[in-house]
């Protein structure tokens, strides 16, 4: 699809934001109006818009994508998705640890353990951490206290949530973004430091350069769709 349109104006719908092109409102893939919870958002989302030239390029246009996802498929059921994204928690990348060497396990323990210990005091729960790869269970509590404040959110905020957890591997390091207790660039590092670890020994070719400007993009858009549903 080419640009056909010339103005792209934001407008309420109700108790939300809609986006109109041309006054046109702007409908999802499932012919859904495209309306979102937080002005912010829906002036970003209109940006994308106003940014298209020639083709629509869906790549160029992650907070749509994640508004579009919210509407049609995470709304239809998303205490079904929260489950699902909460089974993250039961072997989260905060609890596997580096058995050597030093600095490496220095590393981890500085950047993951405080993000356990904000879990454990926010959600009153216990965590089981293991050398190695090997799975070690998390009490049973834990995984229903994670699942709970999983389900707790929204279509929007599981949206933004999935891109955050699918690329760090971690519920834990996604939910202190969530609820403001990290940084964004607080959790990438948490997120990458064996993978940083192993370029610094080793270095890092082409490919693996190509997937974390990937992930790095999509863990962006996630955490920038999470914020603007704040404001």
């Amino acid at each position: 699809m080419k640009r056909f349109w010339t103005d792209v104006t934001v407008t309420a719908e109700g108790d939300a934001q809609g986006i109109a092109l041309d006054g046109k409102p702007i409908r999802t893939p499932g012919r859904a109006l495209l309306t979102v919870p937080t002005r912010a958002l829906a002036e970003a989302i209109a940006d994308e818009w106003r940014g298209v030239e020639g083709d629509v390029d869906p790549r160029a246009m992650p907070l749509t994508g994640l508004a579009n996802a919210s509407i049609d498929s995470i709304a239809r059921d998303p205490a079904g998705f929260a489950t699902t994204l909460a089974k993250y928690g039961e072997s989260d990348l905060l609890y596997y640890r580096a058995e050597e060497p030093a600095p490496l396990v220095e590393r981890q323990r500085a950047a993951w353990d405080p993000a356990l210990d904000w879990a454990r005091t926010r959600y009153d729960v216990h965590f089981e951490t293991a050398t190695g790869v090997m799975h070690r269970a998390q009490p049973p509590a834990t995984i229903e206290r994670l699942r709970e404040a999983t389900a707790a959110r929204d279509a929007f905020a599981l949206a933004g949530l999935h891109h955050i957890v699918t690329v760090t591997g971690s519920l834990v390091l996604a939910l202190a973004l969530a609820e403001g207790a990290m940084t964004p660039d607080a959790v990438w590092h948490a997120a990458r430091i064996d993978e940083d670890w192993q370029i610094e020994m080793w270095g890092e070719d082409d490919l693996a350069a190509q997937a974390t400007a990937a992930h790095k993009a999509d863990f962006d858009a996630g955490a920038r769709f999470l914020a603007l549903l704040l404001n």
